[in-house]
């Protein structure tokens, strides 16, 4: 058995859009939506197309790099960057407002078949390697936005295309690692200069029974264009709904982004305190720091959950700007997010879910960046079933100058083996002992009960309680 979160009662409205792959249409140029595809897997025709095309996340294996900026060891971003090589800049304004479909695009994973590709993505317990299927997404999120921004002729605007902000993303049930795998990415919402792009994983039930056709992640990623030579935000093309479910998704989309707004104005001006709750939590921390030999030996410190690590940024970690690609920096904080909580719980953990990841300064090549993570919170409320949350904090170091900035912030959630507490393992319950570290477990706390529900016609985002299930592995 497994932990795994139950999804909201949103996340379920978005299922039934991304059933498709990329499906050109005959007044939009084939070479625009070039695609890779060098294996026998042949594609189903459908009643508007002679084909449907798809991504390969194997055909570029063995190619030699000419044209990709950085030596991803991830055949899906090789297979991502050919397929936007052949498209040409032209310097032009936004075109018409375009489709979702325009924009879609799907990139298949042939793990039952492929052993080299699937041990590229293994960890050690034979399980999904999480951290690089997140890399893949943003990798495709950024070709889809890429997509969206270039012209009916295939060329493309000189923008600077930027992962801004990443909405939480909530596993729902497993993935296995020996069965073939569909990632499917679409522009759902369009602002002045910034789009979100949903992005949902599936995985085929055709060889093993135990797998539904459901989705296993849905993640939302918010892009925004830059001009190339000024750096200032650039109009992009616009999004035309064409179905009722994208309508649907629009509007979820633009609820989101008005949520962000309000919250960021809320922060700004200090709205978000609750005084009560502070000394609630700092009262056990005073307990701590004054008479440790009386504190609660089934509690710690937080200062005491804490790992880090430093590097540094290789041109080979580039994207195709010469920043370091947002989803590699995903990946470096994941798997220390889980090393974290490895060596927390004292036993294998398994990823739930990330919250909202706000990019807040891009890292460049030679930069030199620390992540710091420590445990910020333990859910447990039901002792058979702990969660435990890690936050990890990048900073970019420059020492020449002797400063360091914050980069990105990262929150994510660990479910840990239930035969290991069934053995008797206990997860420690985790006590801030600053007002500050009290204040960001308040504000993880609240983020993680809010959803969105319909209320009267509208969408209104609210607090609720979390929800738990099990699921069979």
């Amino acid at each position: 058995m497994q932990l795994y979160r139950k999804a909201k009662p949103c996340v379920s409205l978005f299922h039934h859009l991304f059933r498709f792959r990329i499906t050109p249409n005959s007044s939009y140029p084939t070479n625009h939506l070039s695609t890779v595809s060098t294996t026998d897997r042949t594609t189903t025709p459908t009643p508007t197309t002679s084909r449907s095309v798809l991504i390969d996340a194997a055909s570029s294996n063995h190619k030699p790099i000419r044209l990709w900026p950085g030596m991803f060891h991830s055949p899906a971003i090789y297979a991502l960057w050919e397929a936007r090589s052949s498209t040409l800049e032209k310097s032009n304004g936004p075109s018409l407002p375009k489709t979702p479909s325009r924009s879609r695009t799907t990139i298949f994973y042939n793990f039952s078949s492929d052993h080299m590709l699937r041990e590229q993505y293994r960890n050690p317990w034979n399980h999904m390697r999480m951290g690089k299927l997140v890399e893949d997404f943003d990798a495709l999120a950024g070709t889809v936005a890429f997509k969206h921004c270039s012209n009916e002729d295939g060329t493309a605007r000189p923008l600077l295309l930027v992962t801004a902000s990443v909405d939480k993303m909530v596993l729902k049930k497993p993935i296995h690692i020996d069965a073939d795998l569909t990632i499917v990415g679409a522009v759902t919402w369009v602002g002045r200069s910034s789009m979100e792009i949903q992005l949902e994983l599936t995985q085929s039930a055709e060889a093993n029974p135990n797998i539904s056709n459901s989705p296993a992640l849905v993640a939302n990623f918010t892009f925004v264009a830059r001009d190339s030579a000024t750096g200032k935000a650039a109009p992009i093309n616009q999004i035309s709904p064409e179905s009722d479910q994208e309508r649907l998704l629009w509007e979820e989309a633009e609820e989101r982004n008005k949520l962000r707004k309000r919250k960021k104005q809320e922060q700004k001006h200090g709205e978000c305190e609750d005084t009560s709750r502070l000394k609630a939590l700092l009262g056990e921390a005073r307990i701590f720091c004054d008479m440790p030999a009386l504190a609660n030996r089934d509690s710690i410190l937080m200062k005491d959950t804490c790992l880090q690590n430093s590097f540094i940024c290789q041109p080979q970690q580039r994207n195709i700007h010469g920043r370091i690609f947002g989803g590699f920096l995903m990946r470096r904080a994941f798997e220390l997010a889980f090393s974290t909580a490895y060596a927390f719980a004292g036993a294998a953990p398994h990823f739930l879910e990330v919250d909202h990841v706000d990019f807040v300064k891009p890292v460049d090549v030679g930069n030199f960046l620390r992540l710091k993570s420590c445990v910020l919170y333990t859910e447990l409320d039901n002792l058979a079933e702990p969660l435990v949350n890690v936050e990890v904090v990048a900073h970019v170091t420059k020492p020449e100058d002797r400063s360091s900035e914050v980069s990105n912030r990262f929150y994510f959630t660990f479910g840990v083996d239930p035969e290991a507490i069934k053995n008797g393992l206990r997860i420690r319950h985790v006590v801030p002992a600053t007002e500050e570290e009290a204040r960001k477990v308040i504000e993880r706390i609240d983020a993680e009960n809010l959803t969105l529900v319909k209320k009267d016609g509208n969408l209104q985002a609210v607090k609720d309680q979390k929800c738990i299930e099990n699921t069979n592995i």
